[in-house]
């Protein structure tokens, strides 16, 4: 993902409550999960992280709450979103998962890859900001 231009409104924001020390650790925290995760799953004794897993490791580790998955299959059909989206999209959101740490992927996981998925469409004009609302 590209993250999106800096706007003047994200200047006026308050910064953000959590140093750049506490976002490391919880990066190191959320790539030791995810290694510990698909510790069997790897060749050659490679560290694998959620972005390198396949569509059986993800039906496993990334399968939405009841109200994300809803979110993500109402968000699938609206979008068009093709399979491979679909999966990056489960990717993203057992990261962010995981970044939380939480057990599981949960609606508000899904609903923030989604409006990542969102902002990069909106900026190569495949789709409007204003689909999902419709």
């Amino acid at each position: 993902f590209d993250t999106p231009a800096v706007t003047a409104v994200d200047l006026t924001l308050p910064s953000p409550s959590e140093g750049t020390a506490d976002v490391a650790r919880r990066v190191a925290a959320a790539r030791e999960m995810q290694t510990a995760r698909y510790e069997g799953c790897a060749e050659h004794g490679q560290r694998l992280l959620n972005v390198d897993a396949g569509a059986q490791q993800l039906e496993q580790s990334a399968k939405p709450d009841a109200p994300g998955q809803a979110l993500i299959a109402d968000a699938a059909a609206k979008l068009h979103l093709s399979a491979r989206a679909y999966m990056r999209v489960l990717k993203v959101s057992r990261t962010i998962a995981d970044l939380d740490g939480a057990d599981g992927v949960r609606r508000i996981h899904v609903a923030e890859a989604l409006s990542y998925r969102r902002r990069e469409a909106a900026s190569t004009s495949e789709v409007s900001a204003t689909s999902l609302a419709r």
